[in-house]
């Protein structure tokens, strides 16, 4: 979960509209949904990539090592891709990143200390509040991000780039394997899905 300036947010990340029966789904490593990755054209791979990290340098790398024989391989060339983005990757990368939100139903006064908390961030460091959340239970998120962003927020411009590169990495590891999961779907994806994932740039 990532956090993002008020900009015209980009497409949520694809752990938030994968289908109930997707998300539960049984570990896709050497299943049908890293074939179809494999198999799409250079284009729609970039492009479906770029739901999991906004950098075209990061999503051009790990659409051109294809194919990749088990998730495990595709999630380490992804943690070398982003471990060699240069600033200004980076830079395009958190630009695109979208506000993080709790859990429906969270209280209402939770909801408004993270809103304030994620604002004072943005104004500081000029780019999204990126975290993962995956250790996290839904009921404890809203005190780990509070807790994240006033501990962050300590920080010098250059430890916080670093810091939010690596919460990058680890969102993105956590995008793609959705997006296996997405993939594995049994009806398989459509052209009009596809077209969900317009090339950036």
């Amino acid at each position: 979960m990532a956090a993002h300036p008020r900009r015209a947010p980009r497409s949520p990340p694809l752990s938030s509209h994968l289908p109930a029966q997707v998300r539960g789904s049984s570990d896709p490593s050497h299943g049908p949904g890293l074939a179809r990755f494999n198999a799409l054209s250079p284009e729609v791979a970039r492009a479906v990539l770029l739901q999991c990290c906004g950098s075209r340098r990061w999503a051009h790398r790990v659409a051109a090592h294809r194919p990749y024989p088990d998730v495990g391989a595709l999630l380490a060339a992804a943690d070398e891709a982003s471990y060699d983005l240069a600033q200004a990757d980076l830079t395009e990368a958190l630009a695109v990143e979208c506000s993080a939100e709790l859990e429906h139903g969270a209280p209402y006064a939770a909801v408004l200390a993270l809103e304030a908390a994620q604002a004072e961030y943005e104004r500081t460091f000029g780019h999204a509040f990126v975290i993962s959340l995956d250790e996290h239970p839904p009921e404890e998120q809203a005190a780990h991000l509070l807790a994240a962003i006033r501990r962050r927020m300590g920080h010098e411009v250059d430890e916080e780039r670093s810091i939010s590169a690596d919460e990058l990495r680890r969102v993105a590891r956590t995008r793609l394997t959705d997006m296996t999961h997405w993939l594995t779907s049994a009806d398989g994806v459509s052209a009009a899905e596809f077209r969900l994932f317009a090339p950036v740039g």
